[in-house]
């Protein structure tokens, strides 16, 4: 399971490191896509299969089903970890998540979140998402 927040920096090149937890579980190759509210998502190959799948169930008749295809894979790339632990981070892909130079790396269960300081900041901050609405929407879901 990927959990933890790690804060890393984005070299001149577009390269970050990964935390060694992260490398272990998503191997030597993954993929990186455009992920939701203005962050990246990194899965493993076999979780990529697996999110696969439930995509295709999607129907192709369905406007936002087919839009929401798009995005998320024609922004998505196999990245590949070097023998420093480093990812190249397409451009376009920092150009959407708005990577400078810090990020926080953060595991969600089966992926990885890459944010910008500035949009990760900005997320915790929400006072939507504070702790008490949380708990209550993750009680209105049975959980």
């Amino acid at each position: 399971m990927l959990i933890g927040e790690y804060k890393h920096v984005v070299d001149s090149k577009g390269r970050v490191t990964l935390p060694s937890k992260f490398r272990e579980e998503l191997g030597d190759r993954f993929i990186l896509t455009k992920g939701l509210d203005n962050c990246l998502f990194g899965y493993s190959l076999k979780e990529w299969a697996v999110l696969e799948e439930k995509l295709k169930k999607l129907p192709l008749t369905n406007k936002e089903a087919r839009a929401f295809l798009r995005f998320f894979f024609a922004g998505a790339c196999e990245c590949e970890v070097d023998k420093q632990g480093r990812i190249l981070i397409p451009q376009n892909l920092r150009e959407y998540a708005n990577l400078q130079k810090e990020v926080f790396i953060i595991g969600v269960m089966t992926r990885i979140e890459i944010w910008s300081e500035e949009n990760w900041k900005r997320e915790m901050a929400d006072e939507s998402l504070s702790v008490e609405r949380i708990a209550q929407k993750m009680e209105e879901l049975g959980i």
